[in-house]
């Protein structure tokens, strides 16, 4: 498991080319994809009390301006992300207290049932992703596998690894670095959606990618020199 925030679950993609959608209240989306809030915690936190950090905790001490540095830099890319057609995309807020960016992949689009084999359209819109985070280098992305509550708990959290573990190990063949990726499988301890429902159960089934500032990000933000 390498070091990038991807959250995966077996549902579909929702977004749409488009441009900003409620920016001041922390999210980005597609056209069609509706409006999202960001998370804004700097962890998923589940049912049970399990949590799941977004992004890495740096010991790099912050500057009094370095957030709102980092902040117009993730919201730039934000809406360059935004165009990918079957991704929702959202401001978040990461462990250390910076912006983020989460991009939200419905496992369906992905996967076919029960299966960790990319589809080849999601190689494509793995490749875009990948594509437009070639010029943002200085930053973690962390890969999180989702699945519904379906079936035992065991098999579920290998789903999830395997389809985490796929979409990180495809983004390197897009020349993403594995040391900037880690891959994670969350089995149904964090459902966005009723598990009691078909359409519930197809939201809670996706996978998640979170983009956080690294410590370079954060030193040239205090630096000055962050572009």
């Amino acid at each position: 498991m390498k070091k990038i925030i991807l959250f995966l679950v077996c549902a579909p993609l929702i977004v749409g080319c488009g441009a900003w959608s409620n920016l001041t209240n922390g999210a980005l989306i597609g056209s069609g994809a509706g409006a999202a809030l960001g998370a804004g915690i700097g962890y998923l936190i589940g049912k049970d009390g399990k949590s799941a950090a977004i992004g890495a905790a740096i010991g790099t001490a912050a500057g009094a301006g370095t957030g709102a540095v980092i902040g117009k830099k993730m919201d730039k890319k934000a809406a360059e992300l935004a165009a990918l057609k079957n991704a929702e995309i959202e401001t978040v807020e990461d462990v250390n207290g910076f912006k983020g960016i989460k991009v939200t992949f419905n496992g369906g689009i992905l996967f076919d049932t029960n299966k960790a084999v990319l589809s080849a359209s999601a190689k494509s819109e793995l490749q875009e992703f990948a594509n437009k985070m070639a010029d943002m280098e200085e930053t973690n992305i962390t890969i999180y596998g989702h699945t519904d509550n379906t079936g035992t708990y065991e098999v579920n959290q290998k789903v999830s690894n395997n389809r985490a573990d796929a979409v990180e190990k495809y983004l390197k063949q897009c020349g993403i670095s594995t040391s900037r990726m880690t891959a994670q499988g969350l089995a149904y301890d964090f459902p966005v959606a009723d598990n009691e429902t078909a359409e519930g159960r197809a939201q809670n089934r996706r996978v998640e990618i979170y983009i956080t500032a690294n410590e370079d990000m954060i030193e040239a933000a205090n630096n000055g020199t962050l572009e």
